[in-house]
């Protein structure tokens, strides 16, 4: 199974090439940008517009952009609704979840995504999970994930970079996360690198930060590297995505009761 699963690594170019010799990560160019947070914020200001539209009745797809493709619903369940749309040019889709809790404070399932120590406990298949650098100028931190996948799959590592923003103005959180390559985590040939890899969640309060309640906008998509067929890996994150979300929110909801200690995003940002 390794070989085929395995991907070819992009060439980088010559200043980071000479970057990656010395074992220094560049972060200009790598960094998430103010632009990429704005779109995020964007999308789901676009995608309330879409629900507000869409209320009583059931679309099978919507159109977010005449120049994208169509987004094609394949899940509506009562606290969510997952759609998927192909990517051009390859095999893959692109994710999108809207949804909402009531039970639970944005500032907690907010503050749960981003602890990665509390994640070790909470999510049974992460094998490592560490920030391996932050830049000061941003916040944005690099991250090394490595997950278990089902068997008879290797296990898959991603290297990635992440930024968070709280803007209270006009009530929102956002978390883009989207893979880079960092010299000080080479490949291991016990694990599939993921090279491409892209999420986006925002989250609008229903009132406050601290009050239960919001709606949450997740967009992802990521390139596993399997040799199965689209419709099969199509079926493996349109199932796990819900699951994982779930498993998300259990932990927030085991943070609240439980009064765990759970780092505060919100008081400590960059």
């Amino acid at each position: 199974w390794r070989g085929p699963l395995r991907g070819r690594p992009a060439l980088p170019g010559p200043g980071r090439l000479m970057a990656a010799l010395a074992g220094v990560f560049v972060w200009d160019g790598q960094r998430i940008e103010e632009e990429e947070l704005r779109r995020s914020a964007q999308e789901m200001k676009h995608m309330e517009n879409l629900s507000s539209l869409a209320q009583g009745n059931s679309p099978g797809e919507f159109q977010p952009s005449e120049r994208e493709q169509p987004w094609e619903l394949i899940m509506d369940k009562k606290h969510f609704r997952l759609w998927r749309r192909p990517i051009q040019g390859s095999h893959l889709y692109q994710y999108r979840v809207f949804g909402s809790y009531t039970d639970v404070t944005p500032r907690q399932f907010f503050n749960v995504q981003l602890d990665t120590e509390y994640r070790k406990k909470w999510d049974s298949l992460v094998i490592k999970l560490d920030v391996i650098e932050r830049d000061v100028a941003t916040g944005s931190e690099v991250i090394h994930w490595v997950t278990h996948f089902p068997y008879p799959m290797y296990s898959r590592d991603y290297v990635y970079v992440r930024r968070y923003n709280v803007d209270k103005e006009n009530n929102l959180m956002v978390l883009v996360s989207r893979a880079v390559e960092h010299p000080s985590v080479p490949e291991d040939p016990e694990y599939v690198r993921v090279r491409t890899y892209e999420s986006q969640m925002v989250i609008r309060p229903h009132k406050t930060f601290d009050e239960n309640g919001f709606d949450y906008l997740l967009t992802y998509s990521d390139n596993p590297q399997t040799v199965f067929p689209r419709y099969c890996v199509s079926w493996m994150v349109s199932s796990g995505m819900p699951d994982f979300l779930e498993k998300l929110h259990s932990a927030a909801l085991k943070a609240k009761k439980m009064e765990l200690e759970v780092r505060d995003y919100l008081a400590k940002g960059p």
